[in-house]
């Protein structure tokens, strides 16, 4: 027991010198360790296929260029998609990211379906475009187009348009070098034409919209038109689908093109959106696929 009150206050001072010192050694070695990476393309799988992760960034997380800042939109550059002041898309579409296309550049609303195919999805979303008499676009990503050659005979059966969306839903391909995005683009296309050799592939859509100029670029060598969007519901979050029904109804105008999901996760919300969104555009627009340039 220390009696004396000096030599307790030195201990005391001593101790607490001795934790700061700690304290600074920890967090000094602590920020010499890098951060594990993250991946913008990871892929888990589930019981129907792939799940992917990375999908388009919402409003409040803007798209960044390869050099770190962020691109800005049409609609935060007050174009709202290429709009004209009455709210009807200009006929010039290729307004978006990168000069990527964002409407139909007429009055038609386009449909399109990202991520798939998949064997759970998207024969429903087949039926009910199918019952309501309307033709859309499949966005279509290499692997699932290999594992399900079936499905893309029946998307090009029922006389929609198809679109490459890279081969494993790469966020970052547009970050690569041309060659490898030439790669990744031909080996989809490749693995679509295997189940429909003579399918025109007029469209690549870029996984979560991370447009780059090279992508854009390649896209354009190999004949396709890269593609963006007009309204898009953020389905991939899974809101429910009176949500993605409300979004959808209330946001398009002539000339839209709506982002919506076959793929990807679980997607029953968004087939069961098309309950109503389909019976409510049918009835105000004529809603029909991209032109995919083919006789």
């Amino acid at each position: 027991m220390i009696r004396d009150p000096s030599a307790a206050r030195t201990i005391g001072l001593v101790t607490l010198v001795v934790a700061a010192l700690l304290g600074s050694a920890y967090a000094l070695g602590r920020s010499l360790v890098p951060d594990p990476p993250t991946s913008r393309s990871s892929v888990t799988t589930s019981a129907t296929g792939p799940d992917y992760a990375d999908q388009p960034p919402t409003k409040d997380t803007p798209r960044r260029t390869p050099e770190g800042e962020p691109s800005t939109s049409p609609a935060e550059a007050g174009q709202d998609g290429g709009a004209s002041p009455d709210g009807t898309p200009s006929p010039g579409p290729a307004d978006g990211p990168f000069g990527t296309q964002t409407t139909s550049g007429t009055s038609l609303v386009a449909l399109t379906f990202d991520d798939g195919p998949d064997p759970q999805y998207t024969p429903q979303v087949l039926a009910l475009l199918r019952e309501h008499q309307v033709r859309a676009t499949f966005c279509v990503v290499g692997e699932n187009a290999q594992r399900h050659p079936d499905l893309i005979r029946a998307i090009a059966a029922d006389g929609h348009t198809l679109c490459n969306h890279s081969w494993n839903h790469d966020v970052d391909l547009g970050r690569r070098s041309p060659a490898a995005i030439r790669a990744d683009l031909l080996r989809t296309s490749e693995a679509i034409r295997a189940a429909v050799p003579d399918a025109p592939i007029a469209y690549y859509r870029q996984p979560g919209g991370a447009w780059t100029g090279p992508v854009v670029s390649v896209s354009h060598e190999l004949g396709m038109t890269p593609l963006h969007w007009t309204v898009d519901p953020a389905d991939w979050e899974l809101p429910g689908a009176g949500r993605i029904a409300a979004t959808v109804v209330a946001g398009v105008v002539p000339g839209s093109v709506v982002l919506l999901h076959d793929a990807g996760g679980d997607r029953q919300g968004t087939v069961d959106a098309l309950h109503r969104i389909l019976p409510d555009l049918t009835s105000r627009f004529q809603v029909e696929a991209l032109p995919d340039g083919g006789t």
